[in-house]
């Protein structure tokens, strides 16, 4: 047994979790197209904002409350095995979105509203009465924006200081939109748990085949229309870049709808990889379209 008295208060964070909004972070700063220059520090406060702090804060919160129904399912986890003892959870969740909102209100007023927004998101989606996660189209759909859009987003605008161009936007938004599938995929793990404490997940509304059906839908259409973007806006090589991870994503895609529940961890570690690998290519591609030339 690990005697580290810190140790549970970091596995509230899930470190895991950090890699697909600070890689959507590195995204924005990519399609901004600004050049880093002496702006590293500016690099490094804003991954730390969408991973460690943004993205530990939902972790904590979630954790916090759910902690009755993890009791039931999951009492290893820090907060139902008493690791973190009394109310700690909740006043760590509460000093993490403090230091979130002052990290993200040193890096300009577009930073910090959408810091603010992903942290609404974060207290929502796990918080009574809102619980946004109740309810899969809606819980899916803020966790998307969260671990997309929203962390694009910031990157763009941290490096451009103000409003990213209309494109970069649509790209984080189609990319954000793709993202709810991926959510839904991530809810396999949990189906049983969820229809015994009634959270209306999609694999509980739909069923796991049709929620495996709809996920591969919602993450393709998207990616069709980014190639289609970059195709129009003159960037043909990217658009067949991203074509071609898309076409792998579609074999991946058969395999997984045979044995969905069984393959979904399969899958994110495969068919997610190309997802994230279009976007990064995206973001290359815009650049030469907003006219920035890094």
């Amino acid at each position: 047994m690990n005697s580290n008295p810190v140790l549970p208060y970091f596995q509230l964070l899930k470190p895991v979790t950090w890699f697909p909004p600070m890689w959507a972070y590195s995204c924005g700063v990519v399609s901004s197209g600004v050049p880093l220059g002496e702006r590293w520090h500016v690099l490094v406060a804003g991954i730390l904002l969408a991973g460690p702090l943004l993205c530990g804060t939902s972790q904590v919160v979630n954790d916090w409350f759910d902690r009755h129904v993890d009791a039931i399912n999951e009492p290893h986890r820090p907060i139902p095995s008493g690791r973190v003892p009394g109310r700690h959870g909740l006043y760590m969740a509460i000093l993490w979105s403090l230091l979130s909102s002052a990290v993200a209100w040193t890096l300009g007023p577009w930073v910090f509203g959408a810091a603010m927004l992903g942290l609404f998101f974060a207290w929502t989606y796990s918080m009574p009465p809102f619980r946004l996660k109740g309810n899969g189209w809606i819980g899916n759909a803020a966790a998307a924006v969260s671990y997309e859009g929203l962390p694009w987003f910031t990157g763009a605008a941290v490096m451009m200081g103000a409003l990213p161009n209309w494109e970069i936007v649509l790209l984080a938004g189609l990319y954000s939109f793709g993202a709810h599938g991926i959510m839904t995929l991530n809810d396999f793990k949990s189906v049983d748990g969820d229809a015994r404490m009634n959270l209306r997940s999609l694999t509980v509304q739909l069923g796991v085949g049709n929620a495996a059906r709809l996920a591969c839908v919602v993450m393709a259409i998207p990616q069709v229309v980014v190639v289609g973007l970059l195709y129009f806006w003159d960037r043909p090589w990217h658009a067949l870049a991203v074509a071609m991870v898309l076409m792998v994503q579609f074999g991946l895609m058969a395999r997984l709808l045979k044995r969905p529940k069984e393959l979904a961890p399969w899958y994110n570690a495969t068919g997610i990889t190309l997802y994230v690998s279009g976007m990064m290519i995206s973001a290359f591609a815009v650049i030469q379209v907003i006219g920035v030339q890094p």
